[in-house]
């Protein structure tokens, strides 16, 4: 009987973990599918290849202004319904997009696509609720590793579905998946909330989180390095197929070996989180990216603008990314267990609003886009170093009664 008992919740962690890494997959795959799809949708809609970028951005921060509200709703009513009502609404704007002739009409559809995509943000909390200790820093490192797999092949995925159906295919794939999901969702998941959480307005809930300076602080580092991913991966079809003149499939192609490291950065965080400190973690991965940033510059204006300059200073960034971000997002999660979803939710909604305006600035400035990245990894490395230092001296701080 204990080892039927023992089979059957191996199972059910193992169908959680399968629910959990198909919502990191409709997180990714709304952004990444449709970047070997610009050039069609600029000339679909007559408007220029930024603009498109730009309309990227806008996803990450329509996705950021829904997260404000599931995240603490979820721990009042329950993580199962807003799931199911964000996935639902998210195939909503993906068939709308997909069938809109007009730029403002995508757009609009877009926005309400990120709006209820920003349900997938509830995959932190149900990590916190179903997971614990060792297990559950494992699992981090597992979804932001899967995640960067995702990234790498969703365009390789997007060039396919470009030539077989042309830019609405990703939509309309989204929207059957996430149809596959829902129905996982449903039959897996139970509608628990924590009672002790349950009295608080969504107001109340971020006061209550947000005057804490470590919470904030570990959260703004993961914030900083997905600035970094994000950057790149908005960017990154003006720089390989507008520049480099790279084809869909060329690039597509490109980006496979920008996944392979984050595969190599989840294999480093998994060794480092048995080696060293989770703070010393963090800070290993932060100098990945401060060198990715010196690299990058130093090959950009010494060999020119190419595939291997970008490349390579990428690859490293990555791994310094993937170390470090489940590294910061554990610390910051451990603040408030008791209010996980609203703890989930203030932390991704600042690392999707970071990402999202900094993402617009870096494809807006009027410099060079590889030197613009250069700086902008130096700069946000440099941050997150000073912020880790100032937590770690915050919390070395004696106490008096």
């Amino acid at each position: 009987m204990i080892e039927l008992n023992h089979a059957k919740e191996k199972n059910k962690k193992i169908s959680a973990i399968a629910l959990l890494l198909s919502m990191v997959l409709l997180g990714v795959f709304p952004i990444d599918v449709l970047l070997p799809s610009v050039p069609s949708l600029s000339s679909h809609f007559n408007r220029s290849p930024a603009d498109i970028a730009l309309s990227i951005s806008l996803f990450a921060i329509g996705i950021s202004i829904s997260q404000l509200f599931i995240g603490p709703l979820s721990d009042k009513i329950g993580r199962k319904s807003l799931l199911l009502t964000g996935m639902a609404i998210s195939m909503l704007g993906a068939l709308g997009c997909a069938l809109a002739n007009e730029y403002s009409l995508f757009l609009l559809f877009r926005l309400i696509q990120a709006l209820g995509c920003g349900c997938f943000v509830l995959s932190q909390a149900l990590v916190q609720d179903l997971f614990e200790g060792k297990e559950r820093d494992r699992l981090r490192i597992l979804i932001v590793t899967a995640s960067g797999i995702f990234i790498s092949l969703s365009p390789l995925a997007g060039a396919s579905l470009q030539n077989w159906l042309d830019w609405p295919g990703s939509f309309y794939i989204f929207a059957i998946v996430a149809t596959v999901v829902f129905i996982k969702a449903c039959l897996l998941l139970e509608n628990s909330i924590m009672e002790r959480t349950s009295h608080r307005s969504i107001f109340q809930s971020y006061r209550h989180i947000c005057t804490d300076m470590r919470f904030l602080g570990y959260w703004l580092i993961a914030a900083l390095v997905f600035t970094c991913h994000f950057s790149f991966i908005v960017v990154s079809p003006l720089i390989f197929m507008e520049h480099l003149q790279l084809s869909e499939y060329e690039f597509s192609l490109t980006l496979l070996l920008y996944g392979a490291a984050y595969v190599i950065g989840g294999v480093a965080a998994g060794l480092l989180s048995t080696k060293i400190t989770t703070n010393t973690q963090i800070t290993v991965g932060l100098c990945f990216i401060f060198c990715a940033g010196v690299m990058l510059f130093y090959l950009s204006h010494h060999f020119g603008l190419s595939t291997i300059t970008m490349l390579i200073p990428m690859v490293i960034c990555t791994a310094g990314t993937t170390i470090t971000r489940p590294a910061a997002t554990s610390k910051a999660m451990e603040c408030f267990p008791d209010q996980a979803g609203a703890s989930a939710s203030a932390g991704n909604t600042l690392i999707f609003v970071c990402g999202g305006l900094i993402s617009a600035l870096v494809n807006l400035s009027p410099v060079a886009l590889e030197t613009t990245l250069a700086l902008s990894f130096l700069l946000l490395s440099t941050t997150g170093l000073g912020l880790n230092t100032l937590i770690q001296r915050r919390n070395q701080r004696p106490v008096f009664e």
